[in-house]
């Protein structure tokens, strides 16, 4: 599990220019939380953690931008025969930026093919499945999603210890959870709902409310005419997603061996990040129905600067 130092033979002047401007630019222009972690690496790191990313935002947006479901498979599909091919051939460019950049990486820092071959069957996931009904299977999504992508940005942040690769899971699934929670008007706005079903039940909060974002939900649309009004439903449903991912937060960081701690601050960056968010969210959840809430890019850079200096949260 552990992280080997780049070798001089995989140096990132092998990726060409060209490919690694557009995964930079990929990362700049996602104004993720993620890139104000990656500005305090040294630069094959750097390099390797934004090709990385930009990967995963371009089949992450195959889900998320293209309609036609059909249109969306084949591309899926695309992306599952370029990394084949790029492991399987690695002598030859990549048919895509992203992956021209990534390759140079994959060999000094332990990236696999099943790592990347996960993360697009967690987008596939999104194609087939709008609902979860638990929590156990919503862990399984996340796992793909976001944990798998915690193990390969732990690699490349410099991983010593092999139960780094747990703290780097959980840490994962809080980021998703994150978003998740963050992201649920969005989604409703697509027809998803990540909350699980039976999480909903508890709360008494009916997927068409959620659906709807809350728009025009009236008593008559409950199933007791006695029910709690939506907002304070929706407020006690939220609150505890966001206590849950809270904890994940400090159980990812009491998995962190002390002797990668120093190696792997740009997770603990991001955790102190996307932390502050939930913060924000749980002073009004009902936010997250009508917009993204978000920092401002300065917070962001404040957090992680924070954390670079001081070396925790």
């Amino acid at each position: 599990m552990s992280s080997p130092e780049p070798q001089p033979e995989a140096s990132p002047a092998t990726a060409p220019q060209q490919a690694r401007d557009y995964a930079q630019q990929r990362a700049a222009a996602s104004g993720s939380s993620f890139y104000y972690a990656f500005l305090f690496l040294p630069e094959q790191r750097r390099l390797a953690i934004t090709a990385f990313y930009a990967f995963c935002r371009e089949v992450d947006d195959v889900v998320d931008e293209v309609s036609d479901v059909s249109v969306a498979q084949t591309k899926l599909n695309w992306w599952r025969q370029q990394v084949l091919q790029a492991y399987a051939q690695p002598g030859q460019a990549p048919g895509h930026p992203a992956l021209q950049a990534l390759m140079p990486h994959a060999k000094p820092f332990g990236i696999k093919a099943q790592h990347l071959l996960e993360v697009i069957d967690g987008c596939q996931m999104d194609l087939n499945q709008t609902r979860y009904l638990d929590f156990p299977a919503l862990t399984t999504y996340c796992h793909k999603v976001a944990g798998v992508v915690g193990e390969v940005a732990a690699r490349i942040f410099g991983q010593t210890n092999a139960q780094t690769t747990a703290y780097a899971h959980r840490l994962g699934l809080a980021f998703q959870l994150t978003n998740i929670i963050r992201d649920v008007g969005e989604d409703a706005l697509r027809g998803r709902i990540y909350l699980p079903v039976n999480e909903l039940q508890r709360f008494d909060v009916k997927a068409h409310e959620l659906l709807k974002r809350g728009k025009g939900v009236a008593p008559s649309d409950t199933a007791a005419a006695a029910a709690k009004p939506f907002p304070e439903r929706f407020g006690a449903l939220m609150q505890f997603q966001i206590e849950r991912a809270l904890a994940l937060y400090g159980e990812a960081l009491a998995l962190l061996p002390d002797e990668d701690r120093r190696a792997q601050k740009p997770g603990l960056m991001m955790a102190s990040i996307y932390r502050t968010l939930l913060q924000e969210i749980a002073t009004d959840p009902l936010l997250v129905l009508d917009r993204r809430v978000s920092l401002t890019p300065l917070r962001k850079f404040w957090l992680a600067w924070k954390v670079q200096a001081l070396g925790r949260l």
